[in-house]
């Protein structure tokens, strides 16, 4: 058991209708659900409003029911002429009820016809009549109506490949449902919202949302509903890797599908089961299922579902080897998307071609198709107003990214002089930090003028909640509480900030100032090399994929790459590492030899003692590279001895910080320090607060609730870390008095790092505890006074959402606390944390910390660090290798635990 303190925490559809039908599939995996996602046009027709001859009225509604009648034959017998002659009889119906003023059936036929619109494909012609009769439903006051209408709306947009329009649809028709209490609308609707999270990657969102959905539906007992939402389920579970449990889910629903006697519906069971199948590398029994679904759907005219299928028997016959029975299924599901206008799923089968012509040895023709994929892809995230889900799509995408990387550096290899490498390198920028590059092109712009009034009063309403709800945190757990209790504020705490932002992402989508940003572009090579590196530093970029990763040595005048081994080999070293640097007392291991030699010896003779710039891939992003060595003797030589070391998520977050930051002022002042904060009753510098709380509660409970989700992967032990103290005054002595500011004790407190006062300094400096909440990084941060002068408890936890909302000026940020430079692993964005708030927040540099770090040798080390940088005057990167080699220098203090786990990220001048 460790014994000394550490500063830190252990731890460790577019959906489309048919009859009700949907169809669900995301990014990676093509395939079917069936939740019903598209409201049925069911008004009860309101003759009372009408002034015309009872004639007309009765006229239209006889023709009405004829077209109503050849819609429901259409669907059963899978007639498309059937569908093509209702929409006749709808249009002469839609002339009556005019004539008539019938505003309400008017409403009504012009969704049936927007309906069979969007059954044919034609999705644009579908909004046309939607909006008109969601205009009327408006205007004659039919919430419910309106409900649907905004519901399927949004589906329509969710199947053109607009999925933050969709989401706006839905939270729109969500609340009306509510207010008519249209439980069915409303499961309809919470199930669709659950798709649209579910194809942007946010699966455990997507589940929320389709169990509150079946609950509902189970309540309806609508059977055919229910079998959907399950599908649903199954197919989220399938894509968290639990495929067990989505057949079992799958298997529910196919027996409630056959009850209802739909042919479509049970062919979307029959071909998800199938897919499961493939999933579990049973191909043959997968290909079985899909043989079955696909002539249903051919019966039946549905266009998606066959395309869908075809793709998946594609998939099927290229796992069997058998490339061009692959090909020709492909080439024949294409087609249909093209004709659907459904982007998400062309781009996934134009990718799949890619692959056969790959395999095939056609690489140029492997490279036109996916950079038709990526040109697909670059403009549906752009149509994403939410940074998070912006992010969360872009990782369901990397795979297309590092297959265009595959393929320019296999081109590469034949034609070395073709710069083909160099595509690859820019290919690898623009896969990684896309939404960091952005929000920091955003930082210095004051999105909020110009943006309707109402949504920044929603906006402060919600900061004020969220606020308040950590308090009431504070109150509840004073006293005698339930573990149901926190779990309600914990759904309240989610809730709130999926609501925050939306509305964050309203105030993007309607704002003049960011709509005239021109958004950043990642750098291409001879940018890097003009913008990013100079005559005494070398960038070197990892790419980790699936058969092989990639390195690229970039100095200001070449290029040079080279091939490493697959991403799974690169991660088992890296796991073996991370375990034996964290040990206190292991001073070399074989682990940082094995690393070394995959990831550096190859470019080991280049390096020189030049400034080296890591941008690194996957689990790479957890290892201290000044721990690695390159040395090929018996004596450990890190590579902090000869290298000064700075790590970027990408080199063009560099560029855009300079950019930034090259016309700002200093502050005026110098240093401010936040350190020994109080954390317990126990404290001794409460005991002499009359008012301080004695709640047993309190005490016995901190350590594994107080600060809810942010802590609750965490093994937290809220100790007084004693040489923070030490750590400030040190620091402290090396400014002048007028220079500094110290808050400690009660004033190291989250209103002291909340202040204005802080765009004074020029360095800030943290010496607290630090949280990193792995699966919500906006819940990670910085825990400092959880007690106020009085002795009363108070929200003492700078999350990551209160540092994006500081206004620094500061020029460094340092995080001395544990595992500050951690965080959510999110594909082609990194290690979402708090660096990119500080970032955001105005700081060009941020030094943060790797893991648990030891008390007393990061006060060592900090001060060192600090008379270096202000009394030697070196620049922070170099201030922090000088200090951290007198550290290891040092016996006491040898292994790497002690010292590597501090790195500086951003600019190094």
């Amino acid at each position: 058991m460790v014994r000394w303190k550490i500063r830190g925490l252990r731890k460790w559809q577019f959906l489309p209708f048919i009859a009700g039908w949907t169809i669900i599939i995301l990014t990676n995996v093509l395939w079917l659900s069936a939740a019903s996602s598209t409201t049925a046009v069911q008004y009860p027709v309101n003759i009372a409003q009408t002034n015309a001859p009872n004639v007309t009225r009765a006229n239209a509604q006889q023709v009405y029911g004829q077209g109503k009648e050849l819609y429901q034959r259409g669907n059963q017998e899978g007639r498309s002429e059937y569908l093509l002659q209702a929409i006749a009889k709808f249009e002469q119906a839609l002339v009556l009820y005019r004539q008539a003023g019938d505003r309400a059936s008017e409403a009504f036929t012009l969704a049936y016809i927007g309906k069979i619109y969007s059954n044919f494909g034609d999705k644009y012609k579908a909004l046309e009549y939607y909006q008109q009769s969601l205009g009327i439903e408006q205007n004659i006051g039919n919430k419910a109506g309106e409900a649907t209408l905004l519901n399927n709306i949004g589906k329509i947009y969710s199947e053109l490949g607009e999925k933050q329009k969709a989401l706006d649809y839905y939270n729109q028709s969500l609340p009306l449902r509510q207010l008519v209490k249209d439980k069915a609308g409303q499961a309809i609707t919470l199930g669709n919202i659950g798709t649209v999270y579910s194809f942007l990657g946010e699966q455990q969102k997507a589940l929320d949302y389709y169990n509150q959905s079946l609950i509902l539906k189970q309540q309806v007992g609508n059977k055919a509903a229910i079998a959907s939402t399950l599908n649903s389920i199954g197919k989220t579970y399938s894509d968290l890797g639990e495929k067990q449990k989505a057949l079992d889910y799958l298997n529910q629903s196919l027996p409630l599908f056959q009850q209802g006697g739909d042919k479509a519906d049970n062919a979307i069971a029959i071909s998800n089961i199938g897919k499961i199948y493939s999933e579990l590398g049973e191909q043959q029994t997968a290909l079985n299922y899909y043989n079955q679904s696909l002539p249903i759907f051919q019966q039946v005219g549905y266009k998606l579902g066959q395309a869908i299928t075809l793709n998946n028997i594609g998939e099927v016959y290229f796992q069997l080897g058998e490339q061009q029975k692959a090909l020709d299924y492909y080439n024949q599901s294409l087609p249909i998307y093209q004709q659907l206008r459904d982007k998400s799923r062309e781009a996934h089968t134009i990718y799949n071609v890619a692959t056969v012509k790959y395999d095939q040895g056609e690489l140029n023709t492997a490279l036109t198709e996916i950079e038709k994929v990526i040109k697909i892809v670059e403009d549906l995230r752009s149509k994403i107003d939410s940074q998070e889900l912006r992010t969360s799509y872009f990782a369901t995408v990397q795979n297309y990214y590092q297959f265009y990387i595959d393929v320019l550096m296999q081109l590469h290899k034949q034609h070395p002089e073709q710069g083909y490498a160099a595509l690859a390198l820019e290919t690898s920028e623009r896969s990684r930090a896309r939404s960091l590059l952005e929000l920091l092109s955003e930082a210095n712009t004051d999105i909020r003028q110009g943006v309707e009034p109402k949504l920044l009063v929603q906006e402060r309403k919600l900061q004020q909640q969220l606020d308040a709800l950590e308090k009431r945190r504070i109150q509840l757990l004073q006293g005698n509480y339930t573990e149901e209790q926190v779990q309600a504020l914990d759904q309240e705490n989610e809730t709130l900030l999926e609501a925050y932002q939306q509305i964050q992402a309203q105030i993007r989508a309607t704002s003049p100032r960011y709509a005239a940003l021109t958004q950043p572009q990642p750098l291409a090579l001879a940018q890097i090399q003009q913008q990013v590196l100079d005559d005494n530093t070398l960038l070197l970029e990892y790419s980790l994929g699936k058969k092989r990763s990639y390195l690229w040595l970039v100095t200001n005048k070449s290029i040079t790459s080279y091939e490493l081994p697959k991403r799974a080999d690169i991660e088992t070293i890296v796991q073996k590492f991370r375990q034996e640097i964290t040990m206190p007392y292991l001073k070399h291991s074989q682990s940082i030899d094995a690393l070394s030699k995959i990831i550096l010896a190859p470019v080991a003779q280049k390096l020189q003692k030049q400034r080296l710039v890591i941008v690194s891939d996957g689990a790479l992003q957890y290892v201290p590279f000044a721990s690695l060595t390159t040395g090929s003797g018996t004596q450990y030589e890190p590579l902090l001895l000869n290298h000064e070391i700075i790590t970027l998520p990408s080199a063009s977050i560099l560029a855009i910080l300079r950019s930034e930051h090259k016309e700002r002022k200093s502050p005026p002042k110098t240093l401010v320090v936040l350190a020994d904060p109080i954390f317990n009753r126990n404290d001794e510098r409460l005991q002499n607060k009359a008012q301080v709380s004695h709640s047993p509660v309190l005490e016995s409970n901190l350590d594994s609730l107080a600060l809810s989700k942010s802590a609750a992967d965490s093994d937290i032990n809220f100790e007084r870390l004693r040489f923070t103290r030490q750590e400030a005054e040190q620091i402290l002595a090396l400014v002048p008095v007028n220079q500094r500011k110290e808050a400690v004790d009660f004033h190291a407190s989250r209103t002291t790092a909340s202040s204005e006062n802080l765009s004074q300094y020029r360095i800030i400096h943290f010496a607290t505890h630090g949280i990193l909440n792995s699966k919500h990084p906006e819940l990670s941060g910085v825990v400092l006074s959880l007690f106020d002068p009085q002795g009363m408890p108070q929200n003492g936890f700078l999350r990551l959402r209160d540092v994006f909302n500081l206004n620094l000026k500061a020029e460094l940020v340092v995080l001395s606390a544990c595992k500050t430079g951690l965080g959510e692993e999110v594909k082609g964005e990194g290690l979402v944390g708090l660096t990119r708030g500080f970032m955001y927040a105005g700081s060009p540099r941020v030094v943060v910390s790797m893991w648990s770090v030891d008390d007393q040798a990061t006060s060592e080390l900090m001060k060192a660090f600090y008379k270096n940088m202000l009394k030697t005057g070196l620049t922070p990167a170099a201030a922090l290798r000088k200090a951290q080699l007198e550290i290891w220098r040092t016996q006491k203090y040898v292994a790497p635990y002690y010292w590597a786990a501090f790195t500086l990220q951003g600019e190094w001048m």
